[in-house]
């Protein structure tokens, strides 16, 4: 049996009738950089997040870019980052000629550990950026509280969580001041090639957002400011229109499958509970689980961008599934500190334990919506045959 780490073809052929006609749409209008399609886009969006203002921008990234562009970021100025995270989300502080200040992650959730936060601000310090990693909020309340103490402003990088929400019922991404999402095609939500999203409530900054996404044009051809190239094409705005309405529907269809493959793994002998964060003879896998809740008890709602299990041997087990025909992915095998390229920032192996370890142990298996029972049924199996082997 072949169980793909994801079958995008699968849900291009369910919407197929409707994705061709939209983009036949936009081939017959030749409007291709923003337009109507975009702005269809961002209003739907301000309505589905619950959110003042969204604007289409060019990738995950560029949001993160134009994010701290608009927060007038300059050279020195220190930026509070978790360490495990995809490249850009440290990436886009360099590129600003700031530093990012690095954090080590609760060891349940894999976001940044709020308790972390406070021992990294200085005097240059000017933003926090918390990570909504694998489609689960970080814990923001602490945050937001740090945040209001010392003046700073929250960047919230969601680009595996849009359509999660926090345990007040907020959308992922519309809690600090800006909110970052990405469309590239594996996400939830992906589009036809690379796309992105910049929310906020906040009328200063949608409005230097707005304008420093075409150069810092305004009027066109007028430049008070200095901006860049960050316009959102037409056909991915299309594509993301017409599959905006199934999303709510593909999380809860991911949640499932992250609750039957929480099941299998306890029938099979190989965890007791999610979250746990030591392993021990009870516990071979270690599963990933919804953490954050409120005084009532209701927890954040985590959409399984990615299905995360911990387990020794990670390395031998990803090439022994890869013989069965399972596919799987590291998310992520080297943390920042460790990578090349910020060596001038001084850390060093064992500053931060926590992100190694899961750096070390953690493995992404298939999750996706159209996922087959007997698909999840045979991850397990397979897996429990390497680990009794």
């Amino acid at each position: 049996m072949k169980v793909p780490l994801l079958d995008l073809k699968l849900q291009y052929l369910a919407l197929k009738s409707e994705l061709d006609k939209a983009i036949l749409r936009v081939a017959e209008s030749q409007y291709f950089i923003l337009g109507p399609e975009v702005q269809k886009m961002e209003k739907e969006f301000c309505e589905f997040l619950g959110c003042k203002y969204a604007s289409g921008v060019s990738s995950g990234t560029d949001a993160l870019l134009l994010a701290l562009m608009a927060i007038d970021i300059k050279p020195g100025d220190e930026v509070i980052v978790p360490t495990f995270s995809f490249f850009a989300t440290a990436g886009v502080v360099s590129r600003m000629n700031a530093t990012p200040v690095l954090t080590d992650i609760d060891p349940v959730s894999f976001n940044i550990d709020p308790n972390e936060i406070e021992k990294k601000i200085t005097s240059k310090t000017r933003a926090i950026m918390p990570v909504h990693l694998y489609g689960q909020s970080a814990d923001m309340d602490p945050i937001m509280k740090i945040a209001e103490n010392h003046k700073l402003t929250v960047i919230e990088d969601g680009a595996q969580a849009i359509s999660a929400q926090y345990k007040d019922g907020s959308s992922a991404g519309t809690i600090g001041d800006i909110g970052c999402y990405s469309f590239f095609p594996t996400k939830n939500l992906g589009c036809y090639g690379d796309g992105g999203l910049a929310v906020t409530n906040n009328d200063e900054l949608e409005h230097l957002m707005r304008i420093k996404r075409v150069h810092g044009g305004e009027p066109k051809y007028y430049h008070k400011v200095i901006g860049g190239n960050f316009r959102l094409d037409a056909l991915q705005a299309a594509v993301v229109n017409v599959k905006l309405p199934y999303l709510n529907g593909w999380s809860e269809s991911r949640r499932k499958n992250a609750e039957r493959y929480n099941r299998l793994f306890k029938d099979a002998g190989l965890a007791e509970e999610t979250g746990r964060v030591e392993f021990d003879e009870n516990n071979m896998v270690l599963l990933p689980k919804a953490v954050y809740k409120d005084l009532d008890g209701l927890s954040d709602y985590h959409i399984y961008n990615q299905y995360i299990i911990r387990i020794k041997q990670r390395d031998k087990l990803r090439q022994f599934l890869a013989d069965n025909d399972i596919g799987t992915e590291i998310y992520y095998p080297v943390p920042f500190h460790l990578q090349e390229c910020f060596s001038d920032l001084g850390y060093k192996y064992g500053d931060f334990p926590r992100a190694e370890e899961a750096a070390n142990n953690s493995l992404a298996l298939p999750v996706y919506p159209e996922l087959k029972d007997e698909q999840l049924i045979y991850v397990v199996e397979k897996i429990k045959d390497f680990i009794k082997g």
